[in-house]
């Protein structure tokens, strides 16, 4: 499978990338988010939720594991963060399965952490730093 990457010289370029990004959505529900504490898989998922049309704050579900936000054809778009799970069986109690058999894009960070519980075809996304603002943003769909 091939991989695409998206350079961000700095952080007030997320924006652009995200808009690069959508486009290359088609066929995925599923995208997982990996990347070391602190490289931006947050913001930069703020910042395609906003690309989306999401009007609402997007913010990390650490505590909550699941946020909810509304695109703007009014389709659910879910995040999930489980940094903080200790076991997949955590995420399978608030449903987790029944959210990436929904057909709505799932936003994954921590993907690492529920391992076993994703699908097979999603879409990895890998931020790594490159320098104190700059980023390289890698996407590669992955399937059984």
């Amino acid at each position: 499978m091939s991989v695409t990457e998206i350079t961000i010289p700095t952080l007030a370029a997320l924006p652009q990338a995200a808009a690069q990004v959508v486009p290359l959505l088609t066929g995925h529900s599923i995208l997982v988010f990996e990347g070391e504490m602190g490289a931006g898989k947050t913001t930069f998922i703020k910042a395609l939720c906003r690309e989306l049309g999401v009007p609402d704050d997007v913010s990390s579900p650490t505590f909550a594991l699941v946020n909810e936000y509304r695109d703007a054809h009014d389709q659910p778009i879910y995040h999930f963060d489980f940094y903080r799970i200790e076991k997949p069986e955590e995420a399978e109690n608030i449903g987790v399965l029944e959210y990436f058999d929904s057909g709505y894009l799932c936003l994954v960070e921590w993907p690492s952490r529920v391992e076993a519980l994703l699908p097979p075809k999603r879409l990895l996304v890998t931020l790594t730093v490159t320098g104190p603002e700059s980023r390289l943003l890698q996407l590669e769909p992955l399937a059984d």
